[in-house]
């Protein structure tokens, strides 16, 4: 079952209602990512905030999720001793069978299968699951009857939730986005169907070559050679005729014959006429004879029924075979759609707006897109415009109003304001008072962790900056100390903390940066000037704690994401050389983890940890420098491969390995090697971009996980989904300047239609002919009308001409921009999967993420050589 966008209030409402004190406690399934762990702090406060008890479980995987339904979910079954209750899945559970992976589906014939357990299924991964959506319960489908037999209305209809559904029944709801109620409508009868479809076996009988020819004769024996091949719908038209033709003899006519074997209702008036004596007594002689009982219809044959039900299903499947190998990609963040229920609920403020605005500015450092995890495009402008095309600009476009509708201005302090420069575009570093915990917008330009870092370095480590300056090479870093020459920006100055640097370099930075960043093809460096009605369009979000601390969304977001790759005290090497992490568990120790047990514990502690930051701000601040020792990692691990030339090119990827260096032990885990891929794939598609006729090509890394004896393995490729926000400010003005040539063609031809009437009357001085001047005037109407219908045709003309330029121009444009951009999407995930039936390779797929997988360390290389044969972009 799935609950639509405009009722995504309608089931915690009712848990208010008939929650008790005996009620168990809701219990909250959570994957290891920042935007469900921003989700998770939502759902979390509105849920003290009703008094309701509830119980936060982590999971990192699969193989966890599964543990967590044994020990927690199948407990609360009516069945085993339980009383039912919810269970939320944050981030997990989407692309799978929930109710088999949590053993909601094992149990006797004639009871519940959910035994009263309803799971709230809330995931931004796409493909969904179909059997969570369209599935469901099949009894809640069904017309309810009360005790007086009185029909209720259908609370559950092809999946859908009604207005009258009533919640305690138990099995799985799916919070709908908009993706399902739009995007799905083929999948969802295709589902259907089948579900509706009586069980056949299909033993892969070919229904190509004998279809429609078993109930009829030909006309002739060359028409069955020139006949066409009919497609699928045509075969079902041809049973059809069939059928019919059983029922009722075909009309035609034999060869060399005269005379027609039934009356033939299309047949000539003139051919009827000719042949009517001998039509009159061949039907005389072929009719029976009066106490004959009429024959009965034929009935199809079974095999008949059989082929045209096989033809059925296996057309259904193929909708959904399609639909499932598409490819993974991700909708909307799950935090929005949180906080989308707090705003239904009317719970709404700076907080929850907060941990909204964190969890979807987070999403651009995994690179995750509407397309699936890869890089951005080349053209993408305007700070945290980094994800999911027009619909991602919408989402950020609303929270930049609930922004200013939550933290309205304050009047009486405008001319401090000013002073600070915000109004102008300088990024806020510090609070407006000791008490201020208001978010603001602020231009961010994509530098990383600027307010806590230097200048240098921000712009040093900053992905966007290191792709397309080089930042590896020599020439790369001189061009960067170029760039900040040509502001006015000393290496001393900008070597110093970004917070002490002289205040007029700060309040003409975003200046300097718009007017020289293009010069080195960084357009998108900054969001672009603001105009009237724009919005702020790419602007990000800061926010202050007094005088504690000022943070941006992506600042919090890369904080975050350290704390759950790295954790608060990092990883280091001991004085024997070995690599510990944050919990001791040394490289070589030779402790048995090879199910990646011990791992994945670990990992869930690090979200305990990240979990308390993000309510806590001195927690936050005491684990920057964990985050900057990951990105500088990421930089010398990056620059390394590319200055050693590691990166293999293979049939349908590059590929590079991560197996030794002081900073491999950071890249075992998925996220943090997921940065690095993406740091090294954006460098390497800026190097084919300068080349001409050069086009990227996804990149699978590999980290050699030494403790356990195996690599894990990232696919990125995809991408694409980038809106240009400064492409479409241009595309604005040009309407704009369009509509106004426009008024101003049509003011100079109205004010020469005055000027004519004008002298018009003049000249007409004589009283004598007021009925010859009024004829004449009815005809000046008709003729001004047809003049102005004539100026509105050549208007229209002109118009379309200064759009068919325009149009011409853009499509030039999108021609060039289409041979930078891949906008396929990322299908690792299912190249992964064939890869594992047709080899012998030892695999372990348990991650959230399909494109992230395990691979035994000897037989990595039998691995990456069937991967290449795969399509691994859709």
């Amino acid at each position: 079952m799935y609950l639509p966008r405009n009722s995504v209030s309608q089931l915690y409402k009712h848990l208010l209602v008939t929650h008790h004190s005996q009620s168990p406690p809701v219990l909250i399934l959570v994957s290891l990512e920042p935007d469900a762990l921003c989700a998770c702090r939502i759902l979390t406060a509105l849920l003290k905030r009703d008094y309701i008890p509830h119980k936060i479980h982590p999971v990192a995987g699969y193989n966890d999720l599964a543990t967590a339904g044994e020990q927690l979910v199948q407990p609360m079954k009516k069945q085993l001793g339980g009383i039912g209750g919810v269970v939320v899945c944050l981030g997990v559970g989407g692309m799978v069978d929930i109710s088999t992976v949590l053993g909601l589906d094992n149990i006797s014939r004639g009871e519940d299968p959910s035994g009263g357990v309803q799971v709230w299924l809330i995931d931004a991964r796409r493909p969904w699951n179909l059997g969570n959506i369209f599935a469901g319960r099949p009894e809640d489908a069904l017309p309810r009857i009360d005790g007086n037999l009185a029909s209720r209305k259908p609370e559950v209809v092809d999946g859908r939730i009604q207005p009258s559904y009533q919640p305690g029944h138990g099995g799985v709801v799916v919070y709908d986005d908009g993706d399902i109620e739009d995007d799905l409508v083929l999948e969802r009868e295709a589902y259907l169907a089948l579900l509706k479809m009586p069980d056949v076996e299909d033993d892969g009988e070919l229904l190509d070559d004998s279809d429609g020819a078993s109930g009829a004769t030909e006309s002739a024996n060359g028409e069955s050679h020139s006949r066409k091949r009919k497609s699928w719908s045509d075969r079902e038209d041809g049973d059809e005729d069939e059928d019919e033709g059983n029922r009722r003899p075909r009309q035609r006519r034999r060869s060399g014959s005269s005379s027609t074997v039934a009356s033939s209702p299309t047949g000539t008036p003139r051919r009827r006429r000719q042949d009517s004596q001998s039509s009159d007594a061949a039907l005389s002689s072929s009719r029976p004879p009066p106490s004959s009982p009429p024959l009965a219809p034929q009935q199809p044959s079974p095999r008949k029924l059989r082929r045209r039900l096989l033809r059925l299903r296996r057309q259904q499947e193929a909708i959904l075979h399609q639909y499932y190998s598409s490819g993974a990609t991700y909708s909307e963040p799950i935090s929005s759609l949180l906080y989308s229920l707090a705003e239904a609920l009317g719970r709404e403020d700076n907080d929850l707006l907060w941990h909204a605005i964190v969890g979807v500015s987070s999403l651009e450092l995994y690179g995750r897109t509407m397309t699936g995890i890869g890089i951005s495009t080349f053209l993408d402008a305007g700070g945290s415009a980094g994800w999911g095309g027009q619909r991602g600009e919408r989402i950020r476009q609303a929270l930049r109003d609930e922004v200013r509708r939550l933290n309205p201005p304050d009047l009486n302090d405008t001319r401090g304001e000013a002073a600070r420069g915000e109004a102008s575009g300088v990024i806020p570093t510090t609070a407006r008072s000791p008490t201020d915990t208001s978010i603001r917008l602020s231009p961010e330009p994509r530098f990383l962790l600027i307010r806590h870092w230097s200048l240098y370095d921000s712009m040093l480590h900053s992905p966007y900056l290191a792709a397309r300056l080089h930042i590896w090479t020599d020439v790369g870093r001189k061009r960067l100390h170029k760039l900040l020459a040509k502001m006015g920006v000393s290496l001393s100055q900008c070597k110093q903390s970004y917070t002490h640097m002289d205040m007029d370099l700060k309040r003409g930075l975003r200046h300097s940066l718009l007017t020289y960043a293009p010069m080195y093809s960084l357009d998108g460096l900054v969001p672009p000037p603001d105009t009237l009605g724009s919005g702020k369009a790419g602007w990000g979000f800061v926010r202050s704690w007094g005088w504690k601390a000022c943070l941006s969304a992506i600042d919090v977001g890369v904080i975050i994401g350290a704390i759950l790759e790295v954790g608060k005290s990092g990883i280091h090497t001991d004085a024997t050389g070995k690599v510990d992490d944050d919990r001791g568990i040394a490289q070589g120790t030779g402790i048995d983890d090879e199910d990646g047990t011990l791992e994945s514990q670990a990992w869930v502690e690090r979200f305990w940890e990240a979990y308390d930051a993000l309510g806590n701000i001195e927690a936050l601040k005491s684990a920057l420098p964990t985050a900057q020792h990951l990105h500088r990692a990421i930089l010398r691990t990056g620059t390394s491969l590319l200055e050693k030339r590691q990166i293999r090119h293979l049939r349908a990827f590059r590929m590079a390995v991560v197996k030794e260096g002081p900073d491999v032990q950071l890249f075992t885990h998925p996220a943090a090697l997921t940065k690095l891929a993406l740091w090294v794939g954006e460098a390497i598609a800026e190097q084919e971009r300068e080349k001409k006729g050069g086009k990227s090509m996804p990149l699978v890394m590999a980290g050699l996980n030494e403790r356990r004896g195996v690599y894990v393995v990232v696919g990125t490729g995809g991408g694409g989904g980038v809106v240009d926000i400064a492409a479409q400010e241009k595309r604005k003005q040009r309407v704009e300047a369009k509509a106004r040539r426009r008024e101003g063609k049509r003011a100079a031809k109205q004010a020469d239609r005055e000027e004519r009437r004008r002298r018009e009357g003049e000249d007409g001085d004589d009283e004598g002919a007021q009925a010859e001047s009024e004829e004449e005037d009815e005809e000046d109407e008709e003729d001004e009308e047809d003049e102005e219908d004539e100026e509105d045709e050549e208007d229209e003309e002109d118009e379309e001409d200064e759009e068919d330029e325009e149009d011409e121009e853009s499509d030039g444009d999108d021609d060039e921009e289409d041979e930078d951009r891949d906008y396929g999407t990322n299908r690792f995930g299912n190249a992964f999967q064939e890869v594992v039936d047709e080899t012998n390779a030892r695999v372990r797929i348990d991650s959230f993420e399909h494109c992230v997988v395990e691979v035994k360390k000897e037989d990595l290389s039998s691995f990456l050589e069937s991967l290449s044969m795969k399509a691994v972009v859709g």
